[in-house]
């Protein structure tokens, strides 16, 4: 085996502790221009954080920096009232390169719909073939904008990470992120995406995660504005907000933009970007950078009926899915943005509380570890806002 990531071995484990600061490496990237911040603001550091009581993956208790370090995470930042107050980086980890985030991707596309449909030029209700008649006949057929923003497709594609065999894939060598799986296999987004099968029922009905939706969603999103996805995020969001490191996204080989994954930024700057959301849609100078209503429709909306009818309503017993934003059951008023191999955004605006997390852990998906982590950001929220930590 090489010692270096290569395009059929950069996901997986310990390949990814490296290549998942280093994708413009192995996959073709579009850069996201930056310009120059303050530094994020450092208040008085809570090291008992660390050793709060929290819930272990499987049962019972450890501490909040012992679960952090069993995520193989690469590092972690915890935030109160604006200033950074716990933070932990592995050994391995390069605070100054981006680090890929998946589908906390999905998220930065879904505050882009924000700020175009305040500008006039994206109407969520607007049929998705309106502006992409490509995927015509397709699962998207009769489907909304807006059912591409809350995953409420009716398509029978099923996102399986680990089946070779499985149309996720096709889908995988369609984006560039896998080598072609025979010879002369070739593939693009669009393409794939106007192959995706329906499935029986109406659209708007029941919430069910596809990756491709976000991709299709943020080709809507460069139709409906006519910039490049990556321009969109360097003008309405990573330059108002002041972020300063390297970021960008991968592209498919006719350069459409991974807009449900393939964004890399830096941990300071995800801070950033979180407390804006936590902010209202406002930067820490006080533009208002995402619109206030979009940011309080994703607190407020979504579709608790269509979400408990999906796959995933054990993770949020309750909650809901609203533009590419989980939203945690009241009386949490949390949001939360999430990727494969352990990437999360937590923004609670009750608490005061942001927290960033960027992993490298082996499995895409891991349950297990979720089902204490979701509790855990609760429980150290709590603790902040009542100064116990």
């Amino acid at each position: 085996m090489t010692d270096r990531p290569t395009l059929a071995n950069w996901r997986e484990a310990p390949m990814n502790r490296t290549s998942f600061q280093r994708v413009r490496e192995i996959v073709p990237t579009a850069a996201i221009r930056t310009g120059r911040a303050q530094p994020l603001p450092r208040g008085r550091t809570v090291e008992t954080l660390g050793a709060l009581a929290v819930p272990a993956p499987g049962g019972g208790e450890t501490t909040w920096a012992g679960l952090v370090v069993a995520g193989e995470t690469d590092a972690c930042m915890v935030l109160h009232r604006g200033s950074v107050v716990w933070e932990w980086h592995a050994a391995h980890f390069d605070r100054g390169l981006p680090h890929l985030v998946f589908s906390v991707t999905k998220s930065v596309t879904g505050v882009l719909a924000g700020c175009l449909a305040a500008e006039g030029r994206l109407d969520p209700e607007a049929p998705v073939t309106a502006l992409v008649p490509e995927v015509t006949g397709s699962a998207y057929d009769g489907a909304r904008v807006r059912d591409l923003l809350d995953m409420t497709v009716a398509t029978g594609f099923d996102e399986v990470y680990d089946d070779p065999q499985s149309d996720y894939m096709r889908y995988r060598v369609a984006t560039g992120w896998n080598p072609p799986r025979r010879a002369g296999e070739t593939g693009d987004l669009l393409s794939f995406l106007a192959t995706m099968p329906k499935r029986e029922g109406p659209h708007g009905e029941r919430f069910h995660y596809v990756s491709p939706n976000s991709d299709l969603l943020g080709i809507v999103l460069e139709r409906a504005s006519g910039e490049r996805w990556s321009d969109m995020v360097s003008r309405r969001l990573w330059l108002p907000l002041g972020a300063e490191g390297p970021a960008d996204v991968t592209l498919d080989r006719l350069g459409a933009p991974r807009a449900a994954g393939g964004f890399s930024a830096t941990l300071d700057d995800l801070a950033r970007f979180a407390e804006m959301m936590r902010h209202g849609g406002r930067a820490a100078d006080g533009t208002q950078v995402v619109p206030a209503d979009w940011v309080a429709d994703i607190h407020g909306g979504g579709n608790p009926e269509a979400w408990a009818r999906g796959e995933m309503p054990y993770l949020y017993p309750g909650g809901s899915y609203r533009s590419q934003w989980y939203r945690t059951p009241e009386p949490s008023t949390a949001i939360a943005a999430m990727g494969i191999h352990g990437q999360w955004l937590w923004v609670d605006p009750a608490a005061e509380v942001t927290i960033v997390r960027l992993s490298s852990q082996a499995k895409p998906a891991d349950d297990t570890f979720d089902l204490a982590f979701i509790p855990a950001l609760g429980r150290v929220c709590a603790a902040l806002a009542s100064d116990e930590a």
